[in-house]
């Protein structure tokens, strides 16, 4: 066995450890992103990738200030991060062809409800309900 061998087997982020084998099936989820690269951008979850964005971010950083470094899952979470951020582009760029302003995409994203249009629907709600119940025709 070469020793440059024995030394990745042995180092403190090598194959026998957790530090090795975390990022290798974190992988995973990288390459599920790519993947998504082909779906239609309406299918897609734009709090799903903010929160893998956030994820790859402060993840990466955390892999540069530990010790022992871990550049595999620094490496992993740069990708993850990078992967959701170009389907973020994606959505922000489909919602601004649909109209949207950017502070309707950024409510489109972070899921923020707008109270005075979510009011108005609930008030549309109830006036559609009193009406169908005074559409009932009792039968003899």
């Amino acid at each position: 066995m070469s020793s440059a061998f024995r030394s990745f087997l042995n180092s403190p982020t090598g194959p026998k450890t957790v530090h090795f084998w975390a990022p290798m099936m974190k992988w995973g989820l990288v390459v599920a992103g790519a993947g998504e690269m082909v779906r239609p951008v309406e299918k897609v979850s734009a709090t799903q990738q903010l929160s893998l964005f956030a994820t790859g971010a402060i993840w990466t950083r955390w892999a540069c200030i530990i010790k022992p470094k871990n550049y595999l899952l620094a490496s992993v979470n740069f990708f993850l991060g990078g992967v959701a951020s170009a389907q973020l582009i994606r959505i922000y760029n489909w919602r601004r062809s649909l109209g949207d302003s950017p502070s309707e995409v950024f409510k489109y994203m972070f899921d923020i409800k707008d109270k005075k249009k979510e009011g108005e629907k609930e008030d549309e709600a109830g006036v559609a309900a009193v009406s169908d119940a005074t559409d009932v025709t009792v039968g003899h």
